[in-house]
């Protein structure tokens, strides 16, 4: 399992447009990951799940994924998270 804490970039979080490309690359990628804020981790292959984290510009978020090449699919979805996908 691959692991890692970073900050979130997107200007105005994870509202519904980038958690749903979020969510869309998470799936594809075919990987069990988790996304934590806090104290509460969800499934981050659900669109309701990463929204109701309430994830905002600036937040830290921990990644967790298992699976083969877990590396290289944690390096794509922190790129993902950091970026600004509102810009």
């Amino acid at each position: 399992m691959a692991e890692r804490t970073l900050t979130v970039a997107s200007t105005h979080g994870l509202h519904a447009r980038p958690a749903a490309l979020f969510v869309k690359t998470v799936t594809d990628s075919g990987h069990t990951v988790e996304l934590q804020k806090g104290e509460r981790a969800i499934n981050a292959a659900s669109i309701l799940g990463v929204v109701s984290l309430g994830v905002n510009h600036g937040d830290e978020v921990t990644l967790r994924v298992q699976g083969d090449d877990d590396e290289a699919v944690l390096d794509q979805l922190a790129t993902f998270l950091e970026k600004d996908h509102d810009a």
